[in-house]
């Protein structure tokens, strides 16, 4: 064969190389993201493999396994029965819903003085100035969303639909991709105790309820409970429930309630106020029975599995990291008004 020819022919077979290693990286490419050739907008709702690259971290979750229909859930485990001396009252106070968009990924209580702390972003209701640098001097100058000089504050991790688009620009935002819910309605309400009376809150009482990273530390701290509207009766800790027609979706956030008389906080930000006995309801010795804050998020969404909690990447947006947090900032007059309504089996808010 003539050399011209040979030299023809070997520069054929690189070109014939080089379409044949495209191809590859086409074919790789597609298997790592999805078909190369579908829009976005064709995926099937309980398409969840949600993905967002930071410059540290890529996060992803939830998936479709972490939904379940919330008919099929087990019932809600018996509050425990009331004595002959128990607190029956109630105290509710209404701060809105988060309608004036307060959110940012940080944690005073947790990491105070870190600008996105949290590495998620929280809604807040209540005082108007909480954030990474929050002390109980800012908390008591600043305005508030709730009634009666109510300057306490009460935040919690996000709520978004799984639109697959980042809704801001900041890194919170970028780790949970999704268009961000305000809830429909937001309960805050004081409960009494099933053994006897409560006493006031000390000014200034910090506390948190759930596990933020319940997903790798497991679940001792978990405190998730989900369900929907119509079916309380039945709560998930795991899972995110799937809504019949009609109903709502569902948060429930129970605080600690015994506390230990002498700290507003502790290193771990559990020691300080525990939680009952779950069959009883009594504290351990030593502990004083105060009021029992529980939040009732309700939220419309979409139907099928398309919503998810702001997390830590770690965690996945597992439903069983939800969590929230709270400093006492009331008047002293109107804690011990709250009381009083406890002790005394009424309704008042």
């Amino acid at each position: 064969m003539p050399v011209r020819h040979r030299r023809r022919l070997g520069a054929n077979h690189l070109v014939l190389f080089a379409l044949l290693a495209l191809l590859g990286s086409a074919g790789t490419f597609a298997a790592v993201t999805g078909s190369a050739s579908a829009h976005p907008d064709t995926q099937p709702e309980t398409s969840l493999n949600v993905t967002s690259t930071t410059d540290s971290h890529q996060h992803t979750g939830p998936s479709v396994a972490d939904f379940v229909d919330i008919r099929g859930a087990q019932p809600a485990p018996h509050a425990p029965r009331n004595g002959p001396r128990a607190s029956t009252g109630t105290f509710i106070t209404r701060c809105g819903r988060n309608e004036n968009g307060h959110r940012n990924p940080d944690n005073f209580i947790v990491t105070p003085g870190v600008a996105n702390g949290a590495h998620h972003l929280h809604d807040y209701v209540g005082n108007l100035s909480t954030d990474a640098d929050s002390t109980d001097a800012s908390l008591r100058a600043a305005d508030t969303t709730c009634p009666r000089g109510d300057k306490s504050t009460y935040f919690w991790p996000v709520l978004r639909v799984l639109d697959k688009r980042a809704e801001g620009r900041g890194e919170a935002d970028r780790a949970n991709p999704g268009r961000t819910l305000t809830p429909d309605s937001v309960g805050l309400t004081f409960l009494g105790s099933p053994v006897g009376p409560v006493t006031p809150m000390p000014e200034a009482l910090r506390m948190i309820t759930g596990d933020a990273k319940a997903f790798t530390n497991g679940t001792a701290n978990a405190r998730a409970q989900w369900t929907c509207t119509g079916f309380t009766d039945r709560a998930l800790t795991d899972k995110y429930p799937l809504c019949p027609a009609g109903s709502r979706v569902m948060r429930l956030l129970d605080f600690p309630s015994c506390w230990d008389g002498q700290r507003t906080d502790s290193p771990d930000h559990r020691s300080h106020v525990r939680f009952p006995d779950t069959a009883t309801g009594r504290c351990a010795r030593g502990l004083t029975p105060v009021p029992r804050l529980r939040m009732t998020l309700t939220y419309t969404v979409p139907r099928g599995p398309v919503y998810a909690v702001d997390s830590f990447p770690e965690q996945l947006r597992k439903p069983v990291t939800d969590h929230a947090d709270f400093e006492n900032v009331m008047p002293r007059a109107l804690m011990e008004t709250a009381v009083r309504c406890i002790n005394t089996g009424r309704r008042c808010g």
